[in-house]
């Protein structure tokens, strides 16, 4: 197959590991590591603390997490297709 479709990156976030944190009062970190062990940690902020939310802070990193799950499988994917030529 040469082509990533939702369900395998659905099927690696939900085996995945996240852990969240909350950093100075106004920055989410979250991070995912993937099956394979690979990690992936991203960050959301806010200016002021006043206005922080921990859930919306997680839900911006998880789907920068999911982003850059599609750029790894598609890189992968690459690499397993050129080994084949």
């Amino acid at each position: 197959m040469n082509t990533i479709t939702k369900e395998q990156i659905d099927a690696i976030v939900e085996a995945s590991e996240f852990y969240v944190s909350t950093v100075g009062e106004k920055t989410t970190v979250v991070c995912a590591i993937l099956p394979n062990g690979f990690e992936i940690t991203e960050s959301s902020a806010c200016v002021d603390p006043a206005n922080y939310d921990l859930g919306t802070g997680v839900k911006i990193c998880k789907e920068r997490i999911i982003n850059r799950v599609w750029q790894l499988e598609g890189y992968r994917l690459q690499n397993e297709l050129s080994a084949t030529k």
